[in-house]
């Protein structure tokens, strides 16, 4: 299972034409009689743009959830349910979708890998945001560059999948790492492998139903089943005086309103750039994000890096590089294969 991570909670699938059928994406067809050259230069140069810039806004997240502070983790994740609630209604009108909307909450395995995937993005969300407003960003970018060998691990483990030789020793490099890691922290690095391992059974579960539903439908019915909860979170917080919506001012009111925009708009990028572009560029572009926020972490927030912990990152890297050669020449062999069926069809 390749998964690829969207720290958004958007997977989508990198291997085989039955993994992309499963989510939508349909599999490369033949030239059909009389139909004219596509512009594919200018489609993808848009592709590219929108990846870019879904994954530079998720990059870039732990600047917001920073403006927002004194505000804590409960309270940002419950204003970002709560406001992306609205911003996802406001989007379903404008695009008359609530029959699709409507058919998601009437089909009940649809509705409850839904309501699954959101307690798992719930978990995700409240770890990563709690670990950027703790001075830990270092640690929750670690987990999403875990992520993609979490992914291949949940293939071996849930759909007993078979690994290819380099996705073997990318899985057995990231054991190392997380080992060196657990020496370099002294403990076990438990925000990263959250992270990891919560957006990782997310994706499982989001595959399960992933060309059934689109992505603000799927959004929706994630933020309808949280939104009690949240709202809840928000009436305990202000009763009891901890509340920062209305104590800090209108620009912090309108920023944490914002959070139903900002959790949206790179959904709605990453759609626009899935559509347009082959899963292997996605999957490399999907680096940006942990890249980002790890530039963050060091550079704006000046979180501290030992020598251990760069070795452990080192180590990291080496299984992401393997995980990468591995998904490119998988790739290329199932183009040429592609090509080649093709010939023989002609």
């Amino acid at each position: 299972m390749d998964n690829v991570p969207m720290p958004d909670g958007t997977p989508t699938a990198t291997s085989s034409p039955a993994s992309r059928s499963r989510t939508g994406t349909a599999a490369p067809s033949g030239p059909k009689p009389g139909a004219g050259p596509k512009p594919l230069a200018k489609d993808t140069t848009a592709g590219m743009l929108f990846g870019i810039g879904a994954y530079v806004l998720w990059g870039l997240l732990p600047l917001y959830f920073f403006i927002l502070m004194p505000a804590g983790a409960v309270e940002i994740v419950a204003n970002r349910v709560v406001w992306s609630l609205l911003f996802c209604a406001l989007l379903i009108t404008v695009t008359r979708a609530w029959g699709t909307l409507a058919a998601a909450l009437k089909d009940r395995r649809v509705f409850g890998s839904l309501a699954l995937a959101a307690f798992l993005i719930a978990i995700n969300w409240l770890t990563y945001t709690y670990g950027v407003t703790t001075g830990q960003a270092v640690e929750t970018s670690l987990g999403y560059f875990i992520n993609p060998l979490v992914s291949v691990l949940l293939g071996v483990l849930v759909l007993k999948e078979k690994l290819r030789p380099l996705q073997w020793a990318a899985v057995g490099v990231g054991f190392v790492a997380v080992g060196v890691l657990t020496y370099s922290y002294g403990k076990l690095p438990w925000i990263a492998l959250t992270l990891a391992f919560s957006f990782g059974l997310y994706g499982f579960v989001k595959n399960r139903v992933g060309s059934r539903v689109d992505a603000i439908t799927s959004l929706s019915v994630e933020t309808m089943v949280l939104a009690p909860l949240a709202a809840v979170a928000m009436v305990v917080l202000a009763a009891n005086g901890s509340s920062t919506l209305t104590s800090q001012g209108s620009g912090h009111f309108w920023l944490l309103l914002a959070s139903g925009v900002i959790t949206a708009v790179p959904l709605l990028f990453f759609g626009a750039s899935a559509r347009r572009l082959p899963m292997t560029t996605i999957g490399l572009l999907q680096y940006f994000a942990p890249v980002l926020q790890f530039l963050v972490a060091l550079l704006v927030f000046r979180e501290a890096m030992t020598a251990e912990r760069w070795i452990g990152f080192g180590v990291v890297w080496l299984a992401l590089l393997l995980l990468t050669l591995d998904m490119l020449r998988t790739a290329r062999r199932n183009s040429v294969a592609r090509k080649a069926a093709l010939r023989r069809a002609a």
